[in-house]
């Protein structure tokens, strides 16, 4: 079955990824000891709940014609599509070696890869007058994230 979202799905699927990410970085700084690792998962952590605010404004200044399903669904399969793809493609549950730096940042790094992807189909999708400057924006910063966790990967 083929599910065609609405904009309002769409930005709760970024939600939930930018959710996803927080909590990482934050379960991440919580396994780590080095405190300049902290300070940078913590400072990702931070930029992830901006990210959030930015979602949930947009999301909420759609109109009701851009809530409406764009299938019909009454098992809401597509939100648990949503769902689903949300919290398995982006910053998901599966084996990290958490008990390293190099483990966290390769697994940062993968998941910040596969949300710019995500980000990049979403803005394709988001009419310009309901966010798509504010979802390139969040591409560009999601790209500083890989600089950066690149760097550090690179200097362990």
């Amino acid at each position: 079955m083929s599910f065609l979202f609405n904009a309002d799905e769409i930005f709760e699927m970024a939600l939930k990824i930018e959710q996803n990410g927080e909590k990482f970085y934050r379960d991440s700084a919580a396994k780590v000891a080095n405190p300049q690792a902290i300070q940078l998962l913590l400072k990702l952590a931070d930029m992830e709940a901006d990210h959030q605010r930015v979602f949930h404004g947009m999301k909420s200044s759609l109109s009701a014609a851009d809530k409406k399903a764009m299938t019909f669904d009454p098992a809401n399969e597509s939100g648990l599509y949503l769902a689903s793809l949300a919290n398995t493609k982006v910053f998901f549950e599966k084996d990290i070696d958490m008990s390293s730096l190099q483990g966290i940042f390769k697994a940062a790094l993968a998941a910040e890869k596969e949300s710019i992807l995500f980000y990049l189909g979403m803005k394709n999708l988001v009419p310009g007058n309901l966010g798509r400057g504010q979802i390139e924006a969040i591409i560009q910063e999601e790209m500083r994230h890989i600089q950066i966790l690149g760097e550090k990967l690179l200097s362990l």
